[in-house]
Parts: C-alpha cells; sequence; structure tokens
C-alpha cells in the first residue's frame, strides 16, 4: 500500500500551528478515473482545486496507530482540471496531541506528516501517478493552534502561505491499513433555541440539546478582533456555561477576524455541548448566524421505540443522542472532558442495547481490531481501547477486560459475523488463561486491581466504588466470560470441554465462597 509514495513533513517544527502541503500539477489528456489514496500522523483534511476531497471528519479515525493506521481512497475524477492543486491540511488530532491527564503517548511519531497517492487513469488506457515526494512543499495554515480536548484558534488575516520544501521522514508503511470502520460525518444541523445575555456581557447560546460537533459562525469584524466561543453541556446558578466538569480539557474555539465577512468552523476538534458562551461578540448577536454542526460516525438508525408515557420516551430520546454523542469512531466514556477514551467496561456493557440502535457491525469489528492489536502478551487487556499509553496500570479489570470477550459475542448474536468471532477467539482464550493464572485460586479472581462496582450509589463517602465486594464481580464476571467462550468455541466447532469443566469450576468455586 502506497508504496511508491514518501511519508513528508515539514522542514521545520511548526509548533501548534497546523501545516498544509501542497502539489500542483498539469493535466494534458481526458481524464477516465482518478483516486486519491491517503492518511496522516495526525488528522488530515484534503482539498483539490480548493474543493474538499471527501466528508470524512478528523479523518484517518483514531487506530492503534503503533500498529494500525487507516488508509483512505476518494475518488477525486469530477474535481480534476487542466491546472491543478491537492492540498492537504494536517491536525495534531489523536495521534499527536494531548490525551487523558497525560501527553506522554506509546507513539512513536512526534511530527505531522502525510503520505499520498494520486492515481489518475486517462481515456487512452495510460496511468499517471503522483505521489507524495520532494515535489511537494509545505506552509504553515491560519489554524495556529488545534487540540481534541482545548479547541481551535483561527487566525483569518493569514492569507498569503509560505512555502517550502518537505522533509522526507523514516515513518513505517507496514502499520497502513485499509478503511475499517465508518467513517465520522456531519450528520446534523442545529439552531440555537434561545439566546440571553449576562451581566458581564457575554451571550449564552442554548442548542437544545446536548450534542457533539462544533459550532459554525458567520461574523464580521475589524481586522484582529478576536472572538471566544467556550462550550458547556449545564448552566450555573447565575446562568453561565459550567465548564468545572471539563478539568483541564478548554473546548475552547478563538476566531481572529480579518475584517471581512466569513463563514467559520472548526477543522481538527470536537466538542461535547449544548451551551456556548460567546465572548466579545462584536455588536448585537444575531442567532441565525449561529449553526451547531453533529458529529458522529455514520450509522444506520435500526431501532425505534415509543410509548404513551412521555418521560420514558424522552428516557429513550436520551440514550440515543447519548450513542451518537459517545461513537464517535471509538465508543467513547464522554465528548467533553480531558478523557474522551475507548473505556472497555463502557463499550461491554452497552453493545447489546447500541446494535439495537443503530447498526454498529463495522463500527465494533474495527474497535475490536484494535482491541486484539492492544492485548497484552499475557492476555492481560488495557482499560481503554485504543491504549495510546501502552501502560498496565489500571488495566486487566473485571468488567473491563471482560469486552474482548463479550463484544465479539453480542456482535456475532446481533450480525451473525461468524468470521469475526474466529478472529476474535484467540484472543478470548487468552483472557481466560490470564485470569486463571491470578493469584492462587484457578477458580476464583480475588487478586489484582478492580473497578468494581463503579459509580454504584452504595460507594461510600469519597470513593467511585460501590459496597459490593469487587472479588465477588470479579469471579462472577469470571464465570460469565468463560461460558461465553464455551458457546463461541461451540459456534466454531471447537473442542469446548476443557472450558466447560473450567466453568463447572468457577461456579462451584463462588458458590462455595459467596
Amino acid at each position: 500500500m502506497l508504496k511508491g509514495a514518501k511519508w513528508i513533513t515539514t522542514p521545520v517544527d511548526y509548533g501548534t500551528v497546523c501545516p498544509v502541503f501542497r502539489r500542483t500539477f498539469n493535466l494534458e489528456k481526458p481524464v477516465l478515473n482518478a483516486t486519491l489514496t491517503v492518511t496522516a500522523i495526525g488528522c488530515y483534511i484534503a482539498y483539490l482545486n480548493g474543493k474538499r476531497v471527501g466528508d470524512f471528519v478528523l479523518a484517518p479515525g483514531w487506530t492503534a496507530y503503533q500498529k494500525r493506521l487507516q488508509v483512505q481512497e476518494y475518488d477525486v475524477a469530477e474535481l480534476l482540471s487542466r491546472k491543478n492543486t491537492l492540498d492537504i491540511e494536517v491536525g495534531e488530532g489523536w495521534h499527536l496531541g494531548r490525551l487523558s491527564l497525560s501527553s506522554k503517548k506509546n507513539y512513536s511519531a512526534k511530527q505531522p506528516a502525510v503520505i499520498c497517492e494520486l492515481r489518475i487513469t486517462y481515456q487512452d488506457g495510460t496511468v499517471e501517478m503522483i505521489v507524495s515526494d520532494e515535489s511537494f512543499m509545505a506552509a504553515k495554515t491560519p489554524i495556529i493552534f488545534s487540540s481534541i480536548y482545548d479547541g481551535e484558534i483561527f487566525d483569518a488575516r493569514q492569507t498569503e502561505y509560505l512555502w517550502e520544501a518537505v522533509k522526507i521522514m523514516d515513518y513505517p508503511k507496514d502499520t497502513l491499513i485499509p478503511q475499517e470502520g465508518e467513517k465520522v460525518v456531519e450528520v446534523e444541523r442545529l439552531k440555537p433555541v434561545s439566546v440571553t445575555k449576562t451581566i458581564a456581557g457575554y451571550y449564552i447560546l442554548d442548542f437544545g440539546q446536548n450534542l457533539t460537533g462544533y459550532v459554525e459562525f458567520t461574523v464580521s469584524a475589524p481586522a484582529g478582533h478576536v472572538i471566544e466561543l467556550v462550550h458547556g453541556e449545564v448552566l450555573k446558578s447565575n446562568n453561565d456555561v459550567y465548564t468545572e466538569n471539563l478539568r483541564t480539557a478548554k473546548q475552547r474555539i478563538q476566531y481572529i477576524a480579518n475584517g471581512r465577512k466569513q463563514t467559520y468552523k472548526p477543522r481538527f476538534t470536537f466538542q461535547g455541548f449544548r451551551y456556548v458562551r460567546v465572548e466579545n461578540w462584536p455588536g448585537e448577536l444575531d442567532p441565525d448566524d449561529f449553526t451547531a454542526i453533529v458529529v458522529h460516525s455514520k450509522l444506520k438508525r435500526t431501532g425505534y421505540f415509543s410509548c404513551s408515557n412521555e418521560k420514558v420516551n424522552k428516557l429513550y430520546e436520551n440514550i440515543i443522542w447519548g450513542q451518537k454523542g459517545n461513537f464517535l469512531d471509538v465508543p467513547t466514556d464522554c465528548p467533553q472532558r480531558d478523557e474522551r477514551l475507548g473505556w472497555t467496561g463502557d463499550a461491554q456493557i452497552f453493545i447489546k442495547t447500541a446494535s439495537y440502535n443503530f447498526n454498529v457491525h463495522r463500527f465494533f469489528a474495527k474497535w475490536l481490531n484494535d482491541l486484539a492489536a492492544e492485548q497484552f502478551e499475557d492476555g492481560g487487556v488495557p482499560a481503554f481501547i485504543p491504549n495510546p499509553f501502552g501502560r498496565r496500570d489500571n488495566a486487566s479489570s473485571s468488567g473491563w477486560g471482560d469486552a474482548i470477550v463479550i463484544c465479539p459475542w453480542q456482535i456475532y448474536l446481533t450480525y451473525g459475523d461468524v468470521k469475526l468471532l474466529e478472529r476474535q477467539y484467540n484472543g478470548m482464550c487468552k483472557w481466560i488463561e490470564f485470569i486463571k493464572s491470578q493469584g492462587d485460586n484457578p477458580y476464583l479472581w480475588n487478586t489484582g486491581h478492580h473497578y468494581g462496582d463503579w459509580l454504584g450509589l452504595d460507594a461510600p463517602y469519597g470513593s467511585y466504588q460501590g459496597a459490593t465486594a469487587t472479588d465477588l464481580i470479579a469471579t462472577a464476571y469470571y464465570a460469565y466470560s468463560t461460558s461465553i467462550v464455551v458457546k463461541a468455541g461451540k459456534v466454531l466447532g471447537y473442542d469446548t470441554a476443557e472450558h466447560e469443566e473450567l466453568y463447572r469450576k468457577i461456579r462451584e468455586a463462588f458458590q462455595n465462597t459467596y
């Protein structure tokens, strides 16, 4: 894949500024078809002759980058002309930006980079290949800062680009894989349902719905005028936006005007919000100038429910919005604070519901491939997938690591995907062997770190962990996952006698102990 192309990056470190890579070329013959194959270290947007290529938001998505990096293909024949310019902007994304409370990731790549190939087939049957190499140029974009957690700063005054030669990077190609998951796209557009003005002079926009995405706005302001948007999910008692739950995430957008009327939306970030505080808006704010754009993985809705009780209907509607907001390429725990990680416990507990609400077959197939890639050699499983930190602390908890068994089985039950079950089966067995090797009793799981009944309502003061004994929960999950491995083995035609006997002994030990 992309054999003739090279990884290209900026000649010097641009710091927080997002780069753009450019190649100009002419075509002298009629084109039959043309395909752009591209990926990036970071997140990218490609443009051909000023028009955006495809609608994939935050491409190439989030995978276990040290082992798997998705590559996208786009049909671009309709965008070509006689004189052509290919531009590829790159933001930090998950690959290069900070994640969680730590910026120390286990990824070897340190600079944004692009690798691409444009295959042009002419009507006379000849083929021309344009690949990323020394013929490309690089420049700084008006995006002077971009972060998944912290938002974006855009300086609209920058209209001139200082082009310089690119540098070739020795990044690997053996991690490149074809696109597996559902692409992330803009799905819905919502207008504010109300606008209020605070005593401090800020405008508060209410979009009437908690969502994941970003805000598009149109503004005309003097050159150098700085507008700031702060996003939050609820309001404080003084009707200002509440941001304390964000921890260190800023969820801020700064726009530096250039004196002309322009429409702007962020490129390489997303926020979880219902309310937006608009600071330093020039003049009176017109709500028609603002639109919230809902962003999530492109999933087909398959489940619907309604009844005579409107409170139950609202609960179900909130579940749907919760799934949309947290299914942005990986099944996350939240879309707003400095986390947004693919926690395995959240995924396994919700996957059955998820598969009724939407077609999540391809979505989870991709995520499960990352889970398999991230599984530790001894069979342990990270607490979240992808696991950008490569760490083992707080990993392999019951109920979390069990996702490696529960999720493939549920995808089989919902979609009948035997091939996926076959791919995941070895990892499922390794997980059971990992548990079996813990502690002195191979039939009880009473050692190690466990989250237990996380966020249990009977948790003691100062703790997130419910009162139910973690050893009891761990052994119950041990039995449950073993029973699933037995069922999966029978579907695949394997001898399950050993796991059946193991399940019997775990069950017996649980009954005798608890």
